[in-house]
C-alpha cells in the first residue's frame, strides 16, 4: 500500500538544514555523496527557498537562511561504502576537515568528518568490524 500523505519513496523523517550558501551546500552534497535533486523552489531573489535531495535511501531538505530563518549549523551522519574516498571527495569539493577517517577502539565503524560551505558538519562512516 502506498502512503498518500507523503511523497513515494520518501522517509518519514528528513533533516531540514537552514544554511548560509544553500546553492554551494547543494553542490557540495552532489559532489561528495552523489546527492540527486528531487525538488527545488527558488525565492524571487534567486536564492533557494526550499530544496530536497536524495542521498542513498534518505532525503535532505535545505533552505537558504535569511530574515526570520537564521542558519543553524547541524551535524549529520551518513553511512557510505568507502569513508576514505568520500572524505577525499569532500575535501576536494571545498570541505574543511574536522577529523580524518579513523577507527576508534570498540567502534565497528571507521569514520571522519568534514564541514561543508554552509557551516554544517557531515560525519561519514563505513562499518569495518
Amino acid at each position: 500500500m502506498t502512503a498518500t500523505w507523503k511523497p513515494a519513496d520518501y522517509p518519514s523523517v528528513s533533516p531540514y538544514l537552514v544554511v548560509e550558501r544553500a546553492k554551494e551546500t547543494i553542490t557540495f552534497l552532489e559532489k561528495v555523496f552523489g546527492a540527486t535533486p528531487l525538488r527545488r523552489y527558488d525565492a524571487p531573489d534567486g536564492s533557494i527557498m526550499h530544496a530536497e535531495l536524495r542521498i542513498d535511501d534518505s532525503v535532505v531538505m535545505i533552505g537558504q537562511a535569511g530574515g526570520s530563518w537564521p542558519a543553524v549549523p547541524v551535524h549529520t551522519h551518513v553511512y557510505v561504502a568507502d569513508v576514505d574516498a568520500t572524505y577525499r571527495r569532500a575535501i576536494e569539493a571545498g570541505g574543511v576537515s574536522v577529523q580524518e577517517p579513523k577507527a576508534n577502539a570498540g567502534d565497528p565503524d571507521r569514520r571522519g568528518g568534514v564541514k561543508d560551505p554552509g557551516g554544517n558538519t557531515w560525519w561519514m562512516g563505513t562499518q569495518v568490524g
